[in-house]
């Protein structure tokens, strides 16, 4: 659509720079109180919906022992913040216990409350610093620590993203090429052998030329794009021209900030993400992907 309109050339989309970043999701801390007490309250609320009468809800008690904990976390008084801590986890593990006796032997209560209850006694169980997988959101459950190597942020949580934009500003703008979810956190190098594919066929071109930062070395591209892919700090067959396209490698992280902050995520998720600008001052999307919402 971009082409046909003339905001792009069929040859910007040849060459193209490549990143990852993180899109973040409203999560709380792993072990924190405000994920126990939303356990709970999860489980309360379906108990109450499918007709289970439990012998206590815990939701005066357990809001009010929420209260104390923030309170006293934030006045620095840890072991009273940490008792109340405690209560928090003894009322979660006595609502999941009376949930578990009084749906014991009734398949179709199983079915319902099985993820929940699992998700409930995941939080209960993980501890600061333990290996392996935790759960940082109970709406989002694909969300992950993702370290970046920021100094300001040297974590995220969220699920990492790939972005591909134009290495030419084109008439209408920098444009975003693809973006694709990529959960499981892998590494940088080792997911251009799924992004490569999928940007051709999105872009219905192939591509001449990518350029990447050093997180991308080592990677694992198709044997047809294994010397077109030009990693920072790479010295074999770069020639003068590439290291000047190379200084403009940075040009994809005000695009990466436009997405976060205005564009929103949709194209993650859409199936045939198109290329859209990623300009906050372009016109209504007559040349951009479908609509997206932010967050």
């Amino acid at each position: 659509m971009a082409v046909k309109t003339g905001a792009m050339k069929p040859q910007d989309t040849r060459r193209v720079i490549v990143d990852t970043t993180v899109q973040p999701k409203n999560v709380m801390f792993p072990t924190g109180a405000k994920l126990i007490h939303r356990a709970r309250e999860r489980l309360v609320r379906l108990a109450k919906k499918t007709g289970l009468d439990l012998r206590q809800s815990y939701v005066r008690v357990g809001k009010l022992a929420l209260i104390k904990h923030q309170r006293y976390a934030h006045a620095k008084q840890f072991k009273r913040a940490g008792k109340a801590l405690r209560k928090l986890k003894t009322y979660l593990g006595r609502t999941i216990r009376d949930i578990k006796r009084q749906i014991a032997g009734d398949a179709e209560l199983d079915a319902v409350f099985k993820w929940p209850l699992y998700q409930a006694s995941t939080v209960l169980e993980q501890r600061q610093r333990q290996r392996g997988r935790k759960i940082y959101s109970l709406h989002a459950h694909e969300v992950e620590c993702i370290g970046k190597g920021k100094a300001h942020a040297p974590y995220e949580f969220g699920v990492k993203v790939s972005i591909a934009t134009t290495l030419k500003r084109s008439k209408g703008g920098q444009f975003a090429l693809h973006v694709m979810a990529l959960p499981g956190n892998p590494y940088d190098g080792h997911t251009l052998g799924t992004v490569i594919p999928a940007m051709q066929d999105t872009v219905g071109a192939e591509i001449e030329r990518i350029l990447a930062d050093a997180g991308y070395r080592g990677h694992n591209a198709p044997q047809s794009h294994r010397f077109r892919v030009f990693t920072a700090g790479q010295k074999r067959r770069v020639t003068p021209a590439i290291k000047r396209q190379m200084r403009r490698r940075s040009a994809v992280e005000p695009v990466i900030g436009h997405i976060k902050n205005e564009q929103g995520w949709a194209a993650t998720t859409s199936p045939t993400p198109r290329a859209m600008p990623s300009t906050p001052s372009w016109p209504p999307p007559a040349t951009t992907s479908p609509s997206c919402s932010g967050g």
